[in-house]
């Protein structure tokens, strides 16, 4: 019995080219205002999602949409439940959104599965080395002046100019390159780098992985950078496993993964105690309001609203309605400093993971957990793990709960790890043909044996 890849779908040029533009949409996260109260976050991932799903038109499944449709309204009625009706305007402005980031996601996720893993690896490596090169021209090589010129035209507010805090923690200005601020770049950088590294299919792509995230370290210093180690033992846990024509490991190679990932999390500990050995001691001493805002305080907040508010949370996109009780909970934390000056409490909760259970309490937070869960299940995600704990993961690094960054990374996880489970089948040897035809001429007259 021999393996060949067979029947492998390969996208054309214009899907390529609108998936690029949707991926550096998401890269930049530049968003157009519609109204005074309407955003259009990530406009290039939207025009170019839209498109994508008119291409898809074909491939669209009623009971996906189905399921969509369904995870929509309870949204819709989670945000009933909350108590306060003065709000529903602004909550379904939110809804809007979170149903626009679905869509341009599930229009993501049809093409993704049309595409070639070697198409999307090429795509994907080559969104990483942009970000590695052009971060390490932006520091050497000047080109960080057309980048800030850029950045002034792309975004009216939410520009980073902690530059000063940088040569502090990192010894040098960290990169922004079109972005609005180095996290950005960590988080393309990391996110786009793993994802090929699900769909590659080089034989060392292990240790290319490595040295692409010991450069991101050089150009783009950064602590999202280290997420990206753990990243993999999950995929060695829930995907390569049940990649054919690997099969079943067993148990063995399950003790092996834990013991790989024992290791990975050391690495990871050592790496942060000393690449990072200054700001970690700024968080220890409560000096750190970026760390604070991004995993600290909205776990503290998340924690304080499942207790009191545990039905429904605060409703989608509701922080102005628990200002009170974020104030609280922050000025009684030792890592927060009365000096930090708040101007929206949307932007001092910058964790998606947590905003889930912020904007919608212990309740409903388990229901369209589920919801969503069985969704991924519908459009054939082999592993709910996988998707999930890839979405937590990042979820350290971004908050924007209904933007489209959330849902990308939740959806592309489930379509690499289908797209990794698509690489061959047993292909039984074929009888010799008649007279030894060549092969180049049984092809050509239509002889060649049909799989």
């Amino acid at each position: 019995m021999r393996l060949k890849i067979i029947h492998e779908p390969k996208l054309g040029t214009t899907d390529m080219v609108l998936l690029l533009i949707f991926f550096i949409g998401i890269y930049l996260g530049v968003i157009v205002q519609i109204t005074a109260k309407i955003p259009f976050p990530s406009a290039p991932s939207g025009v170019a999602g839209l498109f994508l799903l008119w291409r898809r038109r074909d491939d669209i499944v009623p009971a996906h949409l189905g399921a969509l449709f369904g995870i929509v309204l309870l949204y819709l009625f989670a945000s009933f439940c909350t108590g306060d009706l003065t709000g529903l305007s602004k909550r379904f402005t939110g809804l809007v959104q979170l149903t626009y980031s679905f869509v341009i996601g599930y229009a993501m996720f049809l093409t993704l599965l049309q595409a070639s893993r070697a198409q999307l690896s090429r795509m994907f490596l080559g969104l990483s080395l942009f970000i590695l090169i052009g971060s390490l021209l932006e520091s050497y090589a000047g080109l960080d002046r057309l980048s800030d010129a850029v950045r002034q035209k792309l975004y009216d507010s939410g520009i980073y100019e902690a530059d000063m805090r940088d040569q502090l923690l990192y010894g040098k200005v960290r990169p922004k390159l079109f972005t609005s601020e180095p996290s950005a770049v960590t988080f393309g950088y990391t996110l786009f780098t793993f994802s090929w590294f699900v769909v590659s299919q080089h034989r060392r792509k292990l240790l290319l992985f490595v040295l692409l995230m010991a450069g991101g370290l050089v150009a783009m210093p950064g602590p999202t950078l280290l997420l990206g180690l753990l990243l993999l033992p999950p995929y060695y846990l829930f995907v390569l496993p049940d990649t054919p024509p690997i099969g079943n490991f067993g148990a063995g190679y399950r003790l092996a993964v834990l013991i790989f990932g024992s290791i990975v999390l050391l690495v990871f500990a050592v790496l942060g105690a000393t690449v990072y050995a200054e700001r970690l001691g700024q968080i220890l001493n409560g000096n750190d309001p970026s760390f604070f805002y991004r995993v600290i305080g909205p776990a503290l907040v998340a924690f304080e609203v499942m207790k009191e508010r545990p039905w429904a949370g605060a409703g989608l996109t509701g922080e102005n309605f628990i200002a009170d009780l974020v104030m609280n909970v922050f000025v009684q934390s030792s890592h927060f400093s009365a000096g930090w000056r708040i101007s929206k409490i949307s932007e001092v909760l910058t964790n998606y993971f947590w905003l889930h259970w912020i904007y919608l309490g212990v309740v409903w937070g388990i229901i369209t957990f589920a919801g969503v869960s069985i969704w991924l299940r519908l459009l054939g995600a082999p592993s709910l793990l996988f998707c999930w704990i890839v979405w937590i993961v990042f979820g350290q690094a971004s908050g924007a709960y209904v933007a489209p960054k959330t849902w990308v990374v939740l959806l592309l996880a489930a379509a690499l790890s289908m797209l990794h489970q698509r690489v061959a089948v047993p292909v039984a040897p074929q009888p010799a043909m008649p007279f030894g035809r060549p092969p180049r001429l049984r092809r050509r007259f239509g002889l060649a044996p049909q799989v």
